[in-house]
C-alpha cells in the first residue's frame, strides 16, 4: 500500500495502519533523517489515546507509552545499535510485550530474524513528495 499524505492529512496512514495490522505487532520505520518516523509514531500515539509527549528515543534507545484505553506503545530508536548489541542487551525480549513496536533504525538482519520466529512485523518506507510524504506500507 502506498500513500501520499501531508502532514495535515497523516490520519489516513495512521487509519489506515490501525484497521490493517494486529494489536501486537512490529512496525520497522524506514526514511532518511528528518523524513517524519518520529511523527508518524506521535500520530499513531494519539490515536491510541495517549496523551504524554512523545519524542525521539535516541539517547534511551526505548520509550513506552500506555493509553487511556491499557493499549501500549513502544518507540525504539536504534541508530547505531547493530544487531549483536541489541539481542546482547537483552532488547529482544521486549517485543514479547503487548502493543505495537515501533522501531526506527532496526536493521535488516533484525527484521529478518523478527520474521523467521513468527512475529508480526511491517515496514513503513517514508520519503518525501511534492505534496508531502509517501508512505509505503508493506506487510
Amino acid at each position: 500500500m502506498e500513500i501520499i499524505a501531508s502532514l495535515e492529512e497523516l490520519d489516513k496512514v495512521v487509519t489506515y495502519l490501525d484497521t490493517t495490522l494486529p494489536s501486537n505487532t512490529i512496525v520497522f520505520l524506514r526514511g532518511d533523517l528528518a523524513a517524519g518516523k518520529t511523527t508518524l509514531t506521535q500520530a499513531i500515539a494519539k490515536a491510541k489515546g495517549i496523551v504524554s509527549e512523545v519524542t525521539s528515543p535516541t539517547f534511551s534507545l526505548q520509550q513506552c507509552y500506555m493509553g487511556e484505553d491499557g493499549n501500549a506503545l513502544y518507540h525504539y530508536d536504534l541508530y547505531r545499535l547493530e544487531y549483536e548489541e541489541f539481542m546482547q542487551m537483552g532488547l529482544f525480549e521486549e517485543f514479547e510485550k503487548s502493543g505495537w513496536h515501533m522501531v526506527e533504525w532496526g536493521s535488516d538482519e533484525l527484521k529478518s530474524f523478527l520474521v523467521h520466529v513468527g512475529y508480526n512485523v511491517t515496514t513503513v518506507e517514508i520519503e518525501p513528495s511534492p505534496n508531502g510524504r509517501t508512505y509505503k506500507i508493506v506487510i
